[in-house]
């Protein structure tokens, strides 16, 4: 498969180095100084490059034809126009927050335990995230994801970003620590005791494992899809 790659920093390098050990080719490298690149080879793009770039990656591969997978956060006020020209151009495409298969397992549990949850109003509901430095956006887009699957399933009306004083909002702590890849806890505190449940990814393998698998899916189908339909759940 042909890999057209948006987003040649860290996380662009681990995704190349492991599509690569799966047999796949790399036919474009495209970061945010790039001028003249030709993605016409591509059978499938990835991106994982800046917020202010997302939504414009997104757009050139709908209009080219080529499936996109894409793993950038903190561009989502357009993510419903994104859905829209996706249907436009007869597109394929995926978002998610996190790539990771455990995450995605880990989304699954946290929904699952928001609902044994939403009787027990003794417990307190929080949020924590750590990431490196070097990331851009705050509270992380899986700390997000996590929030939004635990209203769907409770009483809870939105989040917020440190602490709150409103019982149906969820706080979400953001910490931005040296050479950490991400580690995301689910907090229910009560006055007697506390249930917690945590991912922790130890490099950014899992999550360019992860975007490749949703690539190698996507490869020949139209339409918007999730990481869900790429693992079955």
């Amino acid at each position: 498969m042909n890999i057209a790659l948006f987003g040649y920093g860290k996380m662009g390098k681990t995704i190349e180095r492991i599509a690569i050990s799966r047999g796949h080719n790399i036919v474009a490298k495209i970061d945010i100084d790039s001028a003249d690149y030709d993605i016409s080879k591509a059978d499938v793009a990835i991106d994982f490059s800046v917020p202010t770039e997302a939504f414009n990656n997104i757009n050139i591969c709908f209009k080219k034809g080529i499936p996109i997978i894409s793993g950038t956060t903190g561009w989502l006020k357009n993510y419903d126009k994104a859905l829209e020209n996706c249907k436009k151009y007869n597109g394929a495409f995926i978002y998610a927050s996190n790539y990771s298969l455990g995450v995605n397992l880990f989304f699954v549990l946290n929904n699952q335990l928001a609902k044994m949850m939403r009787n027990f109003n003794d417990y307190n509901i929080n949020i924590e995230e750590t990431h490196h430095t070097q990331k851009l956006d705050a509270p992380s887009g899986t700390a997000i994801t996590l929030a939004e699957g635990i209203i769907a399933n409770s009483d809870k009306e939105n989040w917020s970003l440190d602490v709150t004083e409103n019982q149906k909002t969820i706080p979400i702590v953001a910490k931005r620590i040296e050479n950490v890849a991400g580690t995301h806890i689910v907090n229910y505190t009560s006055a007697v005791d506390e249930i917690e449940i945590k991912h922790t990814a130890k490099n950014r393998d899992g999550f360019a494992l992860g975007a490749i698998i949703a690539a190698e899916w996507i490869k020949d189908k139209k339409g918007v899809f999730t990481m869900k339909d790429v693992l079955g759940l």
